[in-house]
Parts: structure tokens; sequence; C-alpha cells
């Protein structure tokens, strides 16, 4: 019986190793197209990538010390602009590239993530449902004290992001309808802006991309459907959008390597890692 179970034990062992093994040897394999490679990527644009980026980033140069990449934001706007000038090899959207980029710069997009855009305010604020009529007219400044929606009695202070941004742009069109975004709104440059903001101020109310919320925010319920990547997934939360990496041409040497890598098995697993439904 012992020499039974003893056999039953190393056989367990043994596998266990060879899973590791393989699970190990199939991640370095993703890596090895970048063994022996040197160069450099830069890349900017959509703040909602930055966490993909910067962690395949930092895996690709562990690999070669003489590959180098840079992660810069700026918004969607800017990574369309700076792609298509040529000043960066990728530039990253929140949104669809439109016709008009397309047939000015020559752009090639790879889509890698589902991701959704919600209304947030600080994690004190009592207020645990807003209706889409409620945020549009919130964002309009036709709703401007917290006791209108059941909040406490006190003025609301609005952030918004910049027209650059394809976190706004998504939020604006699916959300507010192309409604009005009151003059008074503040204005912030990023998701990682706007979650310092809205953390800092009790009576705040702004919006981020899904994958950026935590505990130092709060994302009330919209008609009661909770803002989660499983709800965007299923359809059941409606302001969702796509992310994506564009090039100026078809990518070619590390930039399409790179492309590949996000888009792969390892990909996958950093992009549902920073909170994103991977494509």
């Amino acid at each position: 019986m012992k020499f039974e179970l003893s056999r039953l034990t190393g056989r367990l062992l043994a596998a266990v190793v060879c899973s590791t093994l393989l699970t190990g040897s199939a991640l370095a394999g993703e890596l090895d197209v970048f063994a022996g490679k040197k160069g450099k990527i830069d890349i900017a644009g959509g703040t909602a990538h930055i966490p993909v980026m910067k962690e395949a980033a930092k895996r690709v140069m562990q690999t070669s010390r003489e590959i180098r990449i840079s992660v810069a934001a700026g918004g969607s706007g800017v990574g369309v602009q700076k792609v298509g000038e040529g000043l960066v090899d990728i530039g990253n959207t929140g949104r669809p590239l439109s016709d008009e980029e397309v047939a000015k710069y020559g752009l090639k997009s790879f889509a890698f993530a589902i991701d959704g855009v919600a209304a947030t305010v600080h994690p004190k604020n009592p207020v645990g449902n807003l209706t889409a009529a409620q945020v549009q007219d919130i964002f309009a400044g036709k709703i401007g004290n917290w006791k209108a929606v059941g909040g406490r009695d006190a003025a609301i202070h609005l952030y918004t992001r910049d027209e650059a941004s394809g976190t706004r742009e998504v939020f604006w069109e699916k959300l507010l309808k192309k409604g009005t975004i009151a003059a008074n709104a503040n204005v912030v440059a990023s998701n990682g802006a706007m979650k310092s903001a809205l953390a800092s101020d009790q009576d705040a109310i702004g919006y981020v991309s899904i994958g950026h919320i935590d505990e130092t925010i709060k994302a009330p319920t919209l008609d009661g459907i909770a803002p989660t990547q499983d709800n965007a997934r299923t359809g059941k939360y409606p302001i969702v959008r796509k992310l994506y990496m564009n090039t100026k041409g078809e990518p070619h040497g590390l930039t399409a390597d790179f492309i590949k890598y996000i888009l792969g098995p390892d990909g996958k697993q950093i992009t549902a890692g920073a909170g994103y439904l991977p494509l």
C-alpha cells in the first residue's frame, strides 16, 4: 500500500513539474522572438492602454537589453497624430480610426481588447445608482446638486477629458448621446489624472475606463447595471469600446513582433491582468 501511494505521489509530482516546465516554455517561447535583437519602439496615445503596454514592454526588454521601448500618453488624438507623422511606431486609440484619419495617414489598426467606460465618483458618495438621463443632465449642467439624485446637499463638481481622449469620445457618444458638457467642467489629461481628481473631491463626478476602477473611486450602477467587464463582455453594460494599436502602413521588424506579442497568449494574459477583456 505504501509502495502504491509512493508511486502515485511520484506521478503527481512529475505531472506538476512537467506542466510547470511546459507553461514556462510556452511563455518563454513567445518572448524568444526578441532574443538577440536590438532597436527601439516608441508608443504614444490612449491612456487606457498604458498598463498593458508597459507590462509587455518590461517583459520584452528583460528578454533583450538591446531593445528599448518607450510608452507615453497624450490621448487617442495624439496617438493618431504622432503615428501618422512618423513620430512614434505605435499610436494607441480607445476608439476606431475615422475614414479621414485612415486616408490622411495610411494607418492600420489592430484591436486587442474590449473595455467599458463608466461614470465615477468619490468612494464616500452615497449615490449608488444613476440613470442615463441623470448622467446626461449632470454633465450638461442641468442638475447641479447631489441632492437631486439622492445624494447629500452639495454642489456637483464636474470633471471631463479633453477632446483628444478616446475615453471622452466613447462616453460622450454612447452615454451622453453627443449632448452638451457644461463649460465649467474641470478638464484632466488622463484616466490616471481623473482617478486622482475624483479620489480627492467628495463632490466630484467624472468617468474612466472600467479597467482603471479600483478602491480609490466608485462607479455607481447605470440604470441598475453594474459597469463591470463581465457585463461589458455580455453586452449588458452598453458603454463599451475596443482598444486599438495603430501603425503607419503595415508594421514590420520589432514593431510587428511587439504587436504579435500583445495579440498572442502572453499578451492576452497581460491584457486580462490589467482589467480588460482580450480579443
